[in-house]
């Protein structure tokens, strides 16, 4: 995953930007997979976070996640996006189901 030092994309509210890692070339019994096979990871790694939900209060929520952190998400979660030959998610804190330690 070749992810570049700078992204000049912020997202807004409650959302974050998530770069998938790649996809297994291999299956698990060994079988080298073209890429029409692949299925898309549901894993990836956060580039950039919100500045979290606007609350009732006025005040703005806080996030579980932060920049750098390897993070599980749903099959459907967040919307494709591509920026300079780069391919991106942009989705909400919800759509992300836990993150990966160690």
């Amino acid at each position: 995953m070749a992810t570049k030092t700078k992204v000049n994309i912020r997202p807004l509210g409650d959302r974050v930007l998530v770069q998938r890692v790649e996809a297994e070339d291999k299956s698990a019994g060994g079988i080298i997979l073209p890429e029409t096979a692949k299925e898309k990871p549901k894993e990836g790694k956060i580039i950039a976070i919100g500045e979290g939900r606007t609350l009732d209060t006025g005040e703005r929520s806080t996030f579980s996640v932060k920049k750098g952190d390897r993070v599980l998400f749903t099959a459907y979660g967040g919307t494709e996006v591509k920026y300079q030959g780069d391919e991106y998610l942009i989705m909400r804190e919800d759509d992300i189901l836990g993150v990966i330690e160690g």
